[in-house]
This record gives structure tokens, C-alpha cells and sequence, in this order.
């Protein structure tokens, strides 16, 4: 019954949701009225395009959900001796501290399933909330309205100059004239973070609107080690390429505002031993990249009270 409720809000028809479930309509709706006898109150009314969860109905699915979520979980630690683990991932944490923090992960425990998810926050937070991710990865926005998640910072995705090891710019003193000089690519301004570069650039009195724009981090890469093209942009964006010393990170000669990164949790109990697992491994591959331009926060603060956006304090 929990998976009736959960396909008739995703698919928002009787019709629909049958068929997902691989039942007849008359089956689904004796289930539904079923479901909506054990809870007392209607759960789905209709209307001439289907059906519209009622109050009662929304609590209803994102219960069901939730259980379905541990259920699905349950399955998986089944199938997987080692464990397993959820992660929803960000873009930037996608190809920065994470695929290093995965590595360290996997020597830590071979026998560990890891299933990543990427995506936008405000794609991967509803995941969270339902228990479909065990943990989201990446940089920590402070929420619109209280959500009672756990955001747990371990870093900082400061913005950057990156320019090819032996640019020019990598000698003397670094000006907004100088960079002026050089040809500049950035993020595509639809993106938040290529909004945040393009008001950096202005602050700096750049001519961003000349500058080429590219949603491919891989294009801007090739564009920076090939000549004198320089970017502005998170470094760890251009994490293995700085490790490698084919890139460089400078700081932009003004103050750029702070952007914390970590991790998102569920309100709850404390992180089981495969979260905590990677709880470490982010901090030791953050501390790695932090003399190539990130910021890595003090042990002491990944341990201080941190709020959940209601309101209450929690210790992580």
C-alpha cells in the first residue's frame, strides 16, 4: 500500500500508476481505499487530470517514502556483505575533493558499495529528506526556509585564478589590470556558481561580457593548459590537474566571499560507520588540496554545535 501512495503523487493518475505497478486500475484503487481506511482521512482527490494529494495524503507519501527508502537500504546492505552507501553529489564536488575522497574510501574499505547520484540542491535534498541518499556531498548553501537537515562543513571552495604552470601571471604581483590582459574564460552566468564568478569579474573591473563562457569545465581546462587563457572559478574544479602541477591556483587581489563545502546529513541519529567513513576520507583529501588553493577548516570547527536551519543546535 506504502507503494501505491508513493507512485499516485510521482505520476499524479490512476491510469498512470497502474501501470507502473503492474496492477488493473480497480486493483489500485481498492488499495488506495484500503490505505485510506488504516489512516482515516482521504488521501488523494480527484480532478479532470488525475488525482492531487490531499494534507493528509502529503504526510502520508513522505512517510511512505521514507520507509520504502530504509527498505531499499535494507536490500542493498543484504546483497552487499561490506556495506553500502548513498551519496548525492554537486557538480563541483564532483570532479574536485570527491573522486580523490573515493579513493582513499575504497583502500579504506574494499568491500563497501558506493552509489553516487549527482545533481542540483535542490534536486538531491529531497532525496535526502527521503532517505534515498545516505549523505549529500558538495557546497553548503544556506537554506530558504528551516529543513532540519545537518550541514557539516569541511572545507572551502574558494574561487580562484587558474592559469597554466609557467603563465605569466604566476610572476609578480597579481593585479586586475594584469589579468585584463590575458584572455578569460568562466562558467556560463545560468549556472549559480558562474553568477557568483561573473560578479567577482565585475568587482574586479574585468570585461566579463567579452570573456568566453562554457558550461564544460573540460573545455576550459584544455583552453587554460594550452596557452595563455586563465579562468576564474573554484580551484578544486581543477583538483587533479593542481595536484599534478599542471595547473596553478591564485588568489584574486580582492576579498571574495566565503563558500563552505562539506556535507549534508539527516536529522537523526549520528553517522553510521560507511558516512563516517567517508566523513573521513573528505577531510584527508581536502587536506591534501589545500596548498594548491582550497581551504580546509580547522578540525575544531567540524566539531562545533551547527545549526539544521530550524533553529536548534546540534553537534556533529
Amino acid at each position: 500500500m506504502l507503494r501505491v501512495a508513493d507512485a499516485l503523487d510521482a505520476h499524479g493518475s490512476l491510469l498512470k500508476a497502474a501501470g507502473v505497478l503492474g496492477v488493473t486500475q480497480p486493483a489500485l484503487s481498492r488499495s488506495l481505499r484500503e490505505l485510506e481506511g488504516v489512516v482515516g482521512a482521504p488521501l488523494f482527490d480527484r480532478h479532470p487530470r488525475g488525482v492531487r494529494p490531499t494534507p493528509a495524503g502529503v504526510a502520508v507519501i513522505r512517510l511512505a517514502r521514507r520507509i520504502l527508502a530504509e527498505l531499499r537500504r535494507a536490500e542493498e546492505e543484504l546483497d552487499a556483505p561490506g556495506g553500502a552507501l548513498r551519496v548525492g553529489v554537486l557538480p563541483v564536488a564532483a570532479v574536485g575533493v570527491l573522486p580523490g575522497a573515493l579513493s582513499r574510501l575504497r583502500d579504506a574499505q574494499p568491500a563497501l558499495r558506493v552509489t553516487l547520484r549527482e545533481g542540483r540542491t535542490e534536486e538531491l535534498l529531497p532525496l535526502l529528506l527521503a532517505r534515498e541518499v545516505d549523505a549529500v556531498v558538495g557546497r553548503l548553501y544556506a537554506p530558504a526556509a528551516p529543513d532540519g537537515l545537518l550541514r557539516l562543513p569541511l572545507w572551502e571552495e574558494p574561487v580562484r585564478l587558474l592559469l597554466r604552470a609557467g603563465h605569466p601571471l604566476a610572476r609578480g604581483r597579481l593585479t586586475a589590470a594584469r589579468i585584463a590582459r590575458h584572455p578569460l574564460a568562466l562558467p556560463t552566468p545560468t549556472q549559480r556558481l558562474g553568477q557568483e564568478v561573473a560578479a567577482l569579474a565585475e568587482r574586479l573591473g574585468l570585461p566579463a561580457g567579452a570573456a568566453l563562457r562554457a558550461s564544460s569545465t573540460g573545455l576550459i581546462r584544455e583552453l587554460l593548459l594550452e596557452g595563455d587563457t586563465v579562468s576564474i572559478m573554484p580551484a578544486s574544479l581543477m583538483a587533479g590537474d593542481l595536484l599534478r602541477g599542471a595547473l596553478r591556483a591564485l588568489a584574486l587581489p580582492l576579498e571574495a566571499p566565503p563558500r563552505p563545502a562539506g556535507v549534508i546529513l539527516p536529522a537523526g541519529p549520528p553517522p553510521g560507520p560507511a558516512v563516517a567513513a567517508l566523513l573521513a576520507a573528505l577531510r584527508a583529501q581536502a587536506a591534501l588540496l589545500a596548498p594548491h588553493g582550497l581551504g580546509v577548516m580547522p578540525e575544531a570547527d567540524t566539531a562545533r554545535p551547527i545549526s539544521d536551519g530550524t533553529g536548534r543546535r546540534r553537534r556533529a
